[in-house]
């Protein structure tokens, strides 16, 4: 009976794995593949595992440089944990890099790997149930990341005040958002989710005070952009990476230049954008 038994679990954990595989062709192009496979190959000749989890996030933002940028590519019904290193946005940019440094470190390298790491940090508890489920504001993403050891928030280490959001713009603005519009019901979630923002406190550093920090910043921290924009928490979102002469430059994947670029400092690049005001910063964790 118990041969039996073990027979039989053994079949359904490779028909699993099969329409597992099958699921994450529809939504894997060969090029992603390919530039998952190369990256892979780098960090095995090169023993990139024995970095610090920041130097590795830092290692694999470089290898997207010169990918062009593209939004919208999460979009798509059914939801599902969606990756495309052919284009990508601020936000996907940053989150390949990190999860993939996760695997490497985990010793855990491949493309399906990729996939449950980045259903981890993207998806609220790390569970796919409908477009409600992704974490569509940076905020509520740095508050369960930060919950599940993802990453660490210094920003209020490195002097940040603390700071009140007022998220508002996906509910009050859903006719620029495909899935709120094909499901109206949606929108109390969502509403839901902005409030339980709204009365979180963060932290933020202050544009003024972004120079007095920068030679704090490692390689790998996670910059996230705060903006006076109405309704919104974050503009945008990229990596440092502390080049040959120890200057923090910000690594981004930017919708001005049309691809990820290794930018100017942080300081430097806020200077630029009247509507932003300040940065949240974070540091990954090692992963277990």
């Amino acid at each position: 009976m118990i041969r039996k038994l073990i027979i039989f679990l053994c079949i359904v954990s490779l028909f699993t794995g099969f329409l597992e595989n099958e699921s994450n062709n529809e939504i894997l192009s060969q090029q992603t593949i390919s530039k998952f496979n190369e990256i892979g190959e780098k960090a095995k000749l090169n023993n990139w595992r024995d970095l610090p989890i920041g130097e590795l996030i830092a290692k694999i933002g470089l290898e997207f440089l010169g990918t062009p940028y593209k939004d919208k590519t999460l979009e798509g019904e059914p939801e599902m944990c969606r990756i495309n290193f052919e284009g990508m946005d601020c936000v996907t940019f940053f989150e390949n890099s990190l999860d993939f440094a996760r695997i490497i470190k985990q010793d855990r390298l491949e493309i399906n790997s990729l996939i449950k790491e980045l259903t981890k940090t993207r998806y609220r508890n790390g569970y796919i149930n409908d477009y409600t489920s992704r974490l569509h504001y940076t905020a509520d993403w740095i508050y369960e990341n930060r919950n599940n050891f993802v990453i660490n928030d210094i920003t209020r280490a490195l002097g940040g005040r603390k700071y009140r959001f007022k998220c508002n713009f996906m509910s009050q603005n859903y006719q620029y958002y495909e899935e709120l519009k094909k499901h109206p019901d949606y929108i109390k979630t969502i509403k839901a989710y902005e409030d339980s923002i709204n009365a979180r406190d963060y932290y933020i550093i202050d544009k003024v005070n972004i120079p007095k920090i920068e030679r704090f910043l490692a390689s790998g921290d996670i910059i996230a952009i705060v903006t006076s924009k109405p309704g919104l928490d974050y503009s945008h979102i990229g990596l440092i990476y502390k080049d040959s002469l120890g200057t923090p430059r910000f690594l981004h994947a930017s919708s001005k230049a049309k691809q990820v670029i290794l930018d100017t400092t942080i300081s430097a690049y806020l200077n630029k954008i009247p509507s932003d005001i300040g940065i949240t910063i974070l540091r990954a964790n090692e992963p277990n």
